[in-house]
């Protein structure tokens, strides 16, 4: 998807409604959605391509171009054109460094059985060089059951499958190395309500065993992360955020940088300590935003 700006100043309030009235100054345009994963991979050092849905339009063109541009890896036949929905664009309207409104452009029904069939051939040729693969689920119909059961069985055999989910998919998500949903998303998954410790390590407990996946790392905003690695205790991880101005595409951030660092070897704690310094870089910035190398390591000194 793509993730449109448009930045400006807000001085006086509509006569027509009591809504702000904003004066343009700037737009910009950044890769979103699994995109944005993507951006944030590179950004790392990492090579990635991203494999999803497009639509037959001017916004599908921009991404293919973009993604040409930033991967040396990215395929053609990766991003599937489906002529029947749209690309998937989010426009925020920004004043002040605050957001004003969000206007979205999508269609969020299931692809069609074509599309998946595209989508599957796609994954099963990138997943023979790849060393992790991410999915990352933004319930806007591009990853379905069928995709999802084609998939994640040949790569769990043979490389980390981590996956950012949401609830509608939530039974399908297996085999899986780790699942991450943020805090709220446990406790939907789980009906509970407690949103404290011991109620978010029980979600924990409770989407582990019904998923049967290796761990789940459940993130909490300010409050850092909790991370349930097999049958072991959890680890809270305490934020690294110093400042916070906006947590857009914080959780792609998260889950870029624990794949990045699992395909390279690293434990699960230290993936999840190296994720939450990365979060807790780009929650520092406006807009969607990336954590590059340099700053990850400077964010240990």
């Amino acid at each position: 998807m793509l993730d449109e700006f448009v930045w400006g100043d807000v001085s006086r309030i509509s006569p027509e409604a009591p809504v702000p009235v904003v004066d343009i100054r700037r737009e910009s345009v950044h890769l979103g959605g699994a995109a944005n994963v993507l951006a944030n991979l590179l950004a790392l050092g990492a090579t990635a391509s991203v494999i999803g849905v497009i639509g037959d339009d001017a916004a599908g063109v921009r991404l293919r171009t973009r993604l040409r541009e930033v991967s040396p890896q990215q395929i053609d036949e990766y991003l599937v054109v489906d002529a029947s929905r749209p690309s998937t664009v989010k426009t925020r309207i920004i004043a002040h460094n605050q957001l004003v409104v969000r206007a979205d452009r999508e269609l969020r029904t299931p692809v069609n059985g074509k599309t998946e069939s595209r989508v599957i051939s796609a994954l099963k040729d990138a997943i023979q060089t790849a060393d992790a693969l991410v999915v990352s689920d933004y319930d806007k119909g591009a990853v379905t059951t069928r995709i999802l059961a084609a998939i994640l069985p040949l790569a769990y055999e043979r490389i980390p499958v981590l996956i950012d989910p949401k609830i509608r998919n939530l039974a399908s998500y297996r085999p899986a190395t780790l699942v991450t949903p943020n805090h709220h998303e446990a406790l939907r998954m789980t009906n509970l309500e407690a949103d404290t410790d011991d109620g978010l390590h029980r979600a924990a407990r409770l989407i582990r065993e019904k998923l049967d996946c290796d761990a789940v790392l459940i993130t909490r905003g300010d409050r850092g992360m909790i991370l349930l690695e097999g049958d072991g205790d959890p680890v809270y991880v305490a934020t690294a955020a110093r400042e916070v101005y906006d947590v857009t595409g914080a959780g792609d951030t998260v889950i870029a940088t624990l794949a990045a660092a699992l395909a390279a070897g690293v434990s699960l704690l230290d993936a999840a300590n190296l994720a939450n310094h990365a979060a807790g870089i780009v929650v520092g910035k406006v807009g969607t935003a990336t954590a590059s190398a340099e700053e990850l390591i400077e964010s240990f000194t």
